[in-house]
């Protein structure tokens, strides 16, 4: 089973934001760095129907999981060497990762 941020989250966090609303999400934060003026109001209109303020505190719940993950807390997946779209790259969890994801 995998597990995707919002999932792993605490359930104090808020509604749960739905698969699509997540990979917009992440793909919007790859597009929109740290440094882009108005870089939430930006990543809010990709998602659609979020605020600032949701897609600042996703931003923080994404944050946390990540800690949490590298921390030892939630162990990663265990993914079949035949799913996804890395079928046969041996690719790592870090090479995934958007380089431009500020932690």
């Amino acid at each position: 089973m995998s597990y995707s941020y919002s999932q792993i989250s605490s359930p104090t966090s808020g509604p749960t934001w739905t698969a699509e609303q997540n990979k917009l999400f992440e793909n919007a934060l790859a597009i929109y760095d740290k440094e882009e003026p108005d870089r939430w109001l930006k990543i809010a209109k990709v998602v659609g129907g979020a605020t600032e303020e949701e897609i600042k505190r996703q931003y923080e719940i994404l944050q946390e999981d990540i800690n949490r993950i590298e921390s030892g807390k939630i162990p990663l997946p265990k993914y079949r060497k035949d799913q996804g779209s890395s079928k046969g790259n041996n690719i790592s969890n870090d090479e995934h990762r958007p380089n431009n994801l500020k932690i």
